[in-house]
């Protein structure tokens, strides 16, 4: 993971049952994901989530398209 964005990203044992996190907060990457496929603007979450900076919900975004971004091997 090479981005510095991607360093926001933190994953803890005993934080969020070992769940990529914010920063360490108790926000999981995974909520705000949810939250932006639900339709909130990245101002609402912030607005909601005082503790979250733009760059965070960036994060959140980069951390989940690297997550995707694998092979699939498939049957011919």
């Amino acid at each position: 993971m090479g981005s510095e964005r991607l360093k926001r990203i933190t994953v803890e044992g005993g934080k969020c049952g070992g769940r990529p996190c914010i920063r360490g907060l108790r926000i999981r990457v995974s909520d705000v994901l949810d939250l932006l496929a639900a339709g909130a603007s990245h101002e609402e979450i912030l607005r909601d989530y005082t503790s979250l900076e733009s760059e965070d919900i960036l994060a959140a975004i980069e951390y989940a398209a690297r997550q995707t971004d694998h092979v699939v091997l498939t049957n011919p």
